[in-house]
């Protein structure tokens, strides 16, 4: 039976506020999601256990206690569970996402260290595994993100990173797509994104660089327009993902402001695939539904693991002094201040 807004997720904020008012409310969601049928011990795979009066299970094989956050994104966090569901609701209810220094703002969250690692534990788990490749015709190109750098142009610029992208398309609508980090502009970098984006078989539409007849050998019927011989701009070649590198590249200056260190680039651009594959989407509600399914199906993820020096801005350093508990959303029956 598919997921129903008012059932299975709230349908709207205002919803979401009155279904997750509580902290224990959000740790017997995650419980549901994660465990519909019961306990699955974690440990030993044992299937009978016990409540506990504190919400976590006693497993019945191996004695063993587990919380439904155990193993997943959440484990161990200090950060109130009211406070994670509201940033994933703010992550996937508008195209634009949020930044980690609204996140702090709008959570008052205690520093920007606890705000920049929450977005960047949701976006870990955005990428489902074994999910669909593209299929059908679709556009591949390269580009790059970075400013203007010094030194040699186009596929042999230094100092940016290079990225590729696939978009389906058909009868001119724009599909699915995919971003992905390659290291260079070769046939071996060019096919290994192909392998993990686009379906064998599926028609390969590029421009005319000389890397693509090797990288889609044997594997994915090539048509490939050499803007030279054309006289066209690559824009008019491949609109599809042009427009998709327009979009991408905006959400990073825009919502980002542009602080995206080389070294996670991936991962920001998994949370915009994430939500443009999803723009379709009549309920936000599902969005939510499905990061939180994807997150308590994760691994838990440290913040000394993400925390890795940039080029282009170094990951947030450490917080100073003693850290406190972020506050929880959860506030029981607040008096009427306007009283």
């Amino acid at each position: 039976m598919s997921p129903a807004a008012g059932r299975d997720y709230p349908g709207s904020y205002a919803e979401l506020r009155v279904w997750f008012d509580q902290d224990w409310k959000c740790l017997d969601y995650l419980d549901w999601i994660r465990w519909p049928d019961g306990l699955i011990c974690p440990g030993c795979g044992g299937r009978h256990g016990w409540r506990l009066c504190d919400a976590r299970w006693l497993c019945g094989t191996c004695k063993r206690k587990v919380s439904a956050t155990a193993g997943t994104i959440f484990d161990k966090t200090r950060t109130p569970l009211t406070v994670w569901f509201a940033a994933a609701w703010l992550v996937v209810s508008s195209k634009t996402g949020v930044s980690a220094t609204q996140l702090r703002r709008e959570m008052e969250l205690g520093s920007y260290q606890t705000a920049w690692a929450m977005l960047h534990r949701y976006r870990t788990v955005m990428v489902r595994p074994g999910r669909d490749r593209l299929r059908g015709d679709v556009e591949v190109d390269e580009s790059f993100l970075g400013g203007p750098e010094p030194g040699v142009p186009g596929r042999g610029a230094l100092g940016k990173v290079l990225f590729a992208a696939a978009v389906e398309v058909n009868e001119g609508r724009i599909g699915r797509a995919r971003l992905g980090v390659i290291p260079d502009a070769s046939a071996v970098s060019l096919a290994a994104f192909l392998d993990a984006s686009v379906e064998p078989g599926s028609r390969v539409i590029t421009d005319g660089w000389s890397a693509y007849p090797g990288a889609t050998r044997d594997r994915y019927p090539h048509q490939g327009t050499s803007m030279a011989a054309s006289g066209l701009h690559a824009h008019e070649v491949l609109s599809a993902v042009h427009l998709v590198f327009s979009l991408a590249k905006r959400w990073v200056m825009g919502t980002m402001q542009g602080s995206v260190s080389p070294e996670h680039v991936q991962a920001y651009f998994d949370e915009w695939v994430f939500r443009f594959n999803r723009r379709n989407s009549r309920s936000r509600g599902l969005l939510f539904h499905t990061l939180l399914r994807q997150a308590v199906d994760g691994q838990p993820v440290t913040y000394r693991s993400l925390r890795k020096a940039g080029r282009t801005r170094p990951a947030p350093p450490p917080a100073r002094g003693a850290r406190q508990p972020p506050p929880s959303l959860d506030v029981g029956r607040p008096e009427l201040p306007w009283r």
